[in-house]
C-alpha cells in the first residue's frame, strides 16, 4: 500500500484529511475481539485498544488476518458490540496485525462510561487550572 500525499491539508482526491468528527482519547485498553478470519475460521482473543472514540478504536496486537470491510465484536468490560475493519496493517517488527475498527451505529459503544470520565477528568482538570479572574 502506498503512502498518502496532500496539498494543503486536502488528499489528492479533494477531500479533507481529517474526517474525524469526534475527539479520540489515547488510552489502552484490554478487550476480547472475535469474528472470521480471511481463512474463514473463526477466532477469539484477548487484545489492546488504542485511540478510541465512542465511534471507533485502533486494535492492536490482533493475530487475525482481517480485511476492510469484515465485521467483527468487540467484549469490553461486560459489554459487547459490532464493528467494521475500515483499515488493517501488519506491524512492521512483528506478525501481529493493526485494525481501526468503526462501530455499527445499532449497537452501543462498550467503553462509553470510560470516556465520559475520561472528559469530566479533562474538564476538571482545566477549570481547576484556570486563572481566577477577578470584578
Amino acid at each position: 500500500m502506498g503512502n498518502l500525499r496532500s496539498i494543503n491539508g486536502r488528499s489528492i482526491d479533494g477531500t479533507s484529511e481529517h474526517r474525524r468528527c469526534e475527539p479520540r482519547t489515547d488510552l489502552d485498553l484490554g478487550l476480547t475481539v472475535w469474528g472470521v478470519d480471511t481463512r474463514r475460521d473463526r477466532f477469539l482473543q484477548e487484545t489492546r485498544a488504542r485511540d478510541i472514540s465512542l465511534s471507533g478504536a485502533l486494535l492492536v496486537g490482533l493475530d487475525a488476518e482481517l480485511r476492510s470491510g469484515d465485521v467483527i465484536g468487540i467484549l469490553y468490560a461486560g459489554k459487547k458490540a459490532r464493528y467494521r475493519v475500515v483499515w488493517v496493517r501488519h506491524s512492521g517488527t512483528s506478525d501481529k496485525v493493526q485494525a481501526a475498527v468503526h462501530r455499527f451505529a445499532a449497537d452501543e459503544c462498550p467503553w462509553k462510561e470510560l470516556l465520559a470520565d475520561e472528559r469530566k477528568d479533562g474538564e476538571t482538570t482545566a477549570s481547576s487550572s484556570a486563572p481566577e479572574t477577578s470584578r
